[in-house]
């Protein structure tokens, strides 16, 4: 079976997927068993009726795809289960599409027991690593074009017998609105029923929702308002789709499905006011988007090949794009049209008003003129600028116009000045910074690379016109786009001394149906002093604004969205930063280009976003060769994304990990809940028993305790208590460990870890990380991973593997401070003497428990314990284990020791106090 959801749109594409299958035999590699030879225990059995579309045993169990938009920034997560409910091992594909536009931030395979991650590098890095694969030109899967504006994500796995795998994709992307809406538009295609799906989109804008619509292709109007569930109000919106399977079905009687279409969402925002300034954890979004503006008289120059290359339905349909365009002009207006072949001819040789007699005239030329020999690229665009310039220089009265120049092409200069970097001089020195040039490449064969440089470095943009039966609508979409300019000389000034890392704030015009987003990093303590200042020219008049922070609001705003909207903010940022990093390095050679790029990969390594200068590899998902897949980003939509592997299908299965596979995702032993986290609880897994114990230990903030202690070998590992920063005397409050120091002696090892950074070998000037980046560090038989804003893992050859877990809190917490957890993932090759609060169980203890009866809490059970000779009182209650789980956790039954584990911990708490973290 094969199927796609594709996001894509005439404005902002903000979602995609659908899942691929291919089912077959994997022939040559078969499904490992699982660890001791035990039989898989079967899945659970999908219904008979969803079974029937099965493709060869194989079924798409869910598929989800969710969007969350918080301030135009889009967070999109594509999760898909597979099913093989055969008796032999199924290879399957997951095969998405998704907006060209957009960075994937986050990859993970699920099959069985194991899990393999998304690992985001640098691309030189990468493909040295993985320059065997390379060099072959064999591929695992591809990632390429599709479509007009998507790029194809596909991968093949095999999985065994009677399992399951779980794809999960993130990208990211900021919306731009068009024609006065953002669009959302999900190309919906499984070919068979599933039994979970569902599109789900979460809209959060703070200026207020304005309108919200929700539509599918393939459902009659009846039925979509019966399932497609959309509703909005004040800043919230939401589109729920959740077809059942019968729903599904073409027919009552059918397997097929009727999901076969598009699923297009589109939405608008508030623009009561001309601001719309948004602040959150030092970092700015600026929205500009006015209404109820005079439209701008324009000067419009089009410029258009006519070499024979045109021939054909090429040339017929930019003829009736053109006679459209001409009839949208309005008698305000100014034009002239300016033709290239083998020579250059203009219809007037400047500029005319778009009077129903000139319009009339224009299009008598237009359907008239024919084609003409070569491409003299560069002497149409000089004849064009010229124009313009002449008019400025003698017609005062258009100087206040806004002018565009839009040139339409099909192929690459083959006349007069053909070389491209005299070319691009030529016209960069022509226009002089005075008005916009927008290119349109007309199909495949034109070099969209240099008309896109020439384009950024005029104050425009470029866009293709596919070679389809729709390339008329295709070019009176995008001059409908420009048709309308309401200001021009746009400028958006903020406080030198407040601001810093601005995105683009000068726009040559601003049109009718858009929006301008401008986003930088305000200075500590400056917000007070912080304010946005537009100036721009409109009708007759000079444009003036400011906007400033509403405090209040933001607060407001913070408490409702909290951490997300931080994160929202700071993000889209650091996309539209990399965005324009990305365009300006197209415009520069040498040192210049070096710096620029520099500075992108930072950002993409800092952000985890894949760009074009940076991979992803899947970390564990080798080959028997031991080659991971490569994610690469073509630099333009030219080239194809590439995922770089051995020509072979990568085989999951449920078994032992592989040498290959990250430490994070390591099986646990018995122990595998032993740890400590939140305030702060112990958790001590007893595999005997098939049972967990607990105990809290209460001490100041400040103080360091003893968690791991090896004689043998010297491996430690050390915490320190932070509280809240504004404790009530003489009462006990909540401490949490805000520092983990973890050292290994024998190879001169040592890290420190807080909610902020990861600091390798501190005492001598290590490496700093931060939870941001995504990391795998050796220092001799000891391996740290670092996986992004989640938790890391300290992997020691010959010893243990050991979590520690990050906890973000939002605002408004009863906790104020970020804190880690710590956990044991694997103690036993740790030494018998072992000793810590925690290190003193890793190895077999015994216990009884009887006597079992109401506590002085009536809702929870006391009991009597016997341990180490010593009788204690314990309660059954309920605690929390991250390790699997960082964000929401898992609850686990355990026996409480009360009085800081007093009875069962050697000793008394305080003699695991040390005096620092190493």
């Amino acid at each position: 079976m094969h199927g796609t959801m594709g996001l894509r749109g005439l404005l902002c594409v903000c979602l995609a997927s659908l899942l691929a299958l291919q089912a077959m035999p994997a022939q040559g590699s078969p499904t490992r068993s699982p660890k001791g030879g035990k039989k898989r225990p079967a899945l659970d059995t999908v219904s008979e009726d969803l079974s029937k579309g099965a493709v060869d045993g194989v079924v798409i169990r869910s598929l989800k795809v969710n969007c969350k938009v918080t301030s135009r920034f889009a967070h999109c997560v594509i999760t898909s289960q597979v099913v093989n409910n055969a008796d032999e091992a199924k290879e399957v594909a997951f095969d998405v599409e998704i907006p060209r536009t957009a960075f994937i931030s986050d990859f993970a395979i699920t099959a069985g027991e194991n899990a393999f991650l998304g690992d985001i590098k640098d691309k030189v890095t990468a493909w040295k690593q993985y320059r065997k694969a390379a060099i072959s030109g064999e591929n695992a899967g591809l990632v390429r074009a599709s479509g007009r504006t998507m790029e194809q994500f596909a991968i093949q796995v095999t999985i065994g017998p009677r399992s399951k795998a779980t794809f999960r994709l993130t990208y990211e992307e900021v919306l731009k609105r068009k024609l006065m809406q953002y669009d959302i538009v999900i190309k919906v295609k499984p070919k068979q029923l599933v039994q979970h799906f569902e599109i789900d989109v979460d809209i959060f804008e703070p200026r207020g929702i304005s309108k919200l619509d929700a539509q599918a292709s393939f459902l009659r109007k009846e039925l979509a308002a019966q399932l497609i569930k959309k509703s909005f109000s004040g800043k919230e919106g939401h589109v729920l789709f959740r077809p059942t399977v019968g729903q599904q079905q073409s027919c009552p009687t059918c397997s097929t499905t009727l999901l076969n279409g598009d699923f297009k969402v589109t939405y608008d925002v508030n623009r009561d006011k001309a601001c719309d300034l948004l602040v959150a954890d030092n970092h700015f979004a600026h929205f500009f988007a006015p209404q109820n503006l005079t439209n701008l008289n324009k000067n419009v120059v089009f410029v258009i090949d006519i070499s024979s290359s045109m021939e054909g339905q090429k040339v017929k349909q930019t003829k009736e794009a053109l006679l459209k365009i001409l009839g949208d002009l309005r008698p305000g207006d100014y034009f002239d049209l300016v033709l290239f072949g083998s020579a250059v001819q203009s219809w007037r040789g400047s500029l005319v008003q778009a009077s129903a007699a000139n319009l009339d005239a224009a299009r008598n030329f237009v359907q008239h003129f024919s084609l003409a020999g070569s491409t003299n690229l560069n002497g149409g665009l000089l004849q064009g600028i010229e124009i313009l310039n002449k008019a400025h220089g003698s017609l005062p009265e258009l100087s206040n116009h806004a002018s565009i120049l839009i040139m339409l092409t099909d192929g690459e200069p083959t006349e007069g000045v053909t070389d491209r970097a005299q070319i691009l001089k030529n016209v960069r020195d022509a226009i002089r910074g005075k008005f916009p040039l927008y290119n349109l490449g007309f199909g495949h064969d034109v070099d969209l690379k240099f008309l896109e440089v020439m384009s950024l470095e005029n104050n425009g943009r470029v866009q293709r016109i596919y070679e389809d039966h729709d390339a008329t609508q295709q070019l009176q979409g995008f001059y409908e786009q420009v048709a309308n300019p309401l200001l021009r000389d746009v400028e958006l000034q903020y406080p030198g001394d407040a601001v810093s890392a601005l995105t683009q704030h000068h726009h040559k015009q601003y049109y009718e149906g858009s929006e301008i987003i401008v986003a930088g990093r305000i200075a500590d303590h400056k917000l007070s002093s912080f304010k946005a200042d537009v100036q721009a020219y409109g009708e007759g008049q000079e444009f003036k604004t400011t906007c400033l922070v509403d405090e209040k609001e933001m607060k407001k705003l913070l408490r409702e969205r909290g951490h997300m909207l931080e994160n929202h903010v700071e993000r889209l940022w650091a996309y539209l930063t990399i965005q324009e990093l990305l365009a300006k390095r197209m415009k520069l050679e040498g040192a210049e280009k070096a710096n620029v790029s520099a500075e992108a990969l930072k950002m993409s390594l800092a952000y985890q976003f894949v760009t074009p200068l940076t991979s992803m590899t899947i970390r564990g998902m080798a080959d028997q060769d031991g080659l991971e897949p490569l994610i690469d980003k073509p630099l333009d939509d030219s080239l194809p994304l590439e995922m770089v592997g051995p020509g072979k299908t990568f085989v999951l299965s449920a078994s032992q990990p592989s040498p290959t596979r990250p430490s994070s995702e390591v099986q646990q032993l018995p122990n595998q809940v032993t740890g400590v986290d939140t305030d702060p609880h112990f958790l001590i897994h007893v595999p005997q028993k098939e049972d967990t114990l607990c105990f809290n230990i209460n001490e100041e903030p400040g103080v360091v305790l003893s968690l791991v202690q090896d004689p043998d070998t010297g491996f430690s590992v050390n915490g320190q208590l932070i509280g809240n920063e504004a404790r009530s005397p003489g009462k006990h409050e909540g401490t949490y460990f805000g520092r983990l120091g973890i050292a290994n002696p024998a190879t001169d090892f040592q890290l420190e870890v807080t909610p902020q950074n990861i600091t390798l070998n501190p005492g001598s000037g290590g490496p700093i990380f931060s939870w941001r980046d995504q990391a795998s560090l050796r220092q001799n038989e000891v391996v740290v991973t670092i996986n992004r804003k989640r938790n890391l893992v300290v992997s020691v050859e010959d010893g243990g593997t050991f979590e520690v877990v990050l906890h973000r809190v939002w605002k408004g917490s009863a906790i104020r401070q970020d804190f880690l957890g710590f956990y044991v993932l694997d103690s036993h090759r740790m030494s018998a003497r072992t000793h810590g609060l925690l290190g003193q169980f890793f190895h077999p203890f015994d216990y009884k428990v009887f006597d079992l009866h109401p506590g002085s809490d009536p809702t929870k059970t006391d009991a009597t314990m016997v341990v180490k000779k010593r009788r204690l009182t314990v309660t059954r209650g309920l605690q929390k284990d991250y390790s699997k789980d960082p964000r929401h956790g898992a609850e686990v039954t355990c026996w409480f020791i009360h009085n800081n584990g007093d009875g069962l911990i050697d000793g008394v708490h305080t003699d695991y106090i040390v005096p620092d973290i190493f």
